[in-house]
């Protein structure tokens, strides 16, 4: 894919993510590898609802500028997607947004390790959430790092979600899916609690990600004790 392509590829997922109400205002940012030492970032300052390709920046694994418009800079959260590709070859693309539910759980410091969900089981695993951390800050990557070797998708405590994938379109899937699951798992909530699948069921459902194309980081049950 050429990065004409790339470039309005994020732009259409940044407007989806905005119109979904995942991010206000100047939240969220995304990012796409397109080279060995090459990403391509959405800038600082400005609403996912407004961004067009020629905002977006060109930058190199250690954050510095190879190509911008005047005026426009990556997001100083970008130091958190610069270790998402560091610890991982496979990664291509993260995404970082604030979906309401997901966020909630974030904020409730409740991590999403019920396999209740047949879909949530096969396509994202357990969801931790990750430490603290203020952002803009080295303290996030620092957060995050201990999960990536296992996770695709983690909760980043009282700020939002973080997804990654092998391209753009399976990060931003996976962040649609845990904002899905999240809704359900408080629906259940509210009707009584979870009731969670059988452990051999489990199993089941992980062995069949190959079959889905399912690929990354998907452990499998895992209770997270804080």
């Amino acid at each position: 894919m050429k990065y004409q392509e790339i470039k309005e590829q994020i732009c259409d997922i940044c407007h989806r993510m905005w119109q979904q109400g995942w991010v206000a205002a100047n939240d969220g940012n995304i990012t796409v590898r397109v080279g060995e030492n090459e990403i391509i970032a959405t800038p600082t300052g400005i609403s996912k609802s407004f961004i067009t390709p020629d905002m977006l920046v060109l930058i190199d694994l250690d954050g510095n500028i190879l190509e911008a418009k005047e005026g426009y800079r990556p997001s100083s959260e970008t130091k958190m997607h610069l270790c998402c590709y560091k610890e991982r070859e496979d990664v291509k693309s993260v995404v970082h947004a604030h979906p309401p539910t997901a966020t909630g759980f974030a904020v409730a410091h409740v991590h999403m390790d019920n396999y209740s969900m047949i879909e949530s089981v096969i396509a994202i695993g357990s969801v931790p959430v990750t430490p603290y951390g203020t952002p803009s800050t080295m303290e996030v990557p620092d957060a995050i790092r201990p999960y990536l070797a296992e996770h695709d998708v983690m909760l980043l405590e009282n700020h939002g979600a973080l997804t990654v994938g092998a391209d753009l379109i399976t990060a931003y899937y996976r962040m649609e899916s845990l904002e899905l699951w999240a809704k359900i798992e408080l629906t259940a909530h509210l009707l009584g609690g979870v009731k969670e699948i059988s452990n051999k069921d489990i199993d089941t459902l992980i062995g069949m990600r190959p079959k889905y194309g399912v690929t990354g980081k998907h452990p499998g049950y895992k209770k997270y004790n804080k």
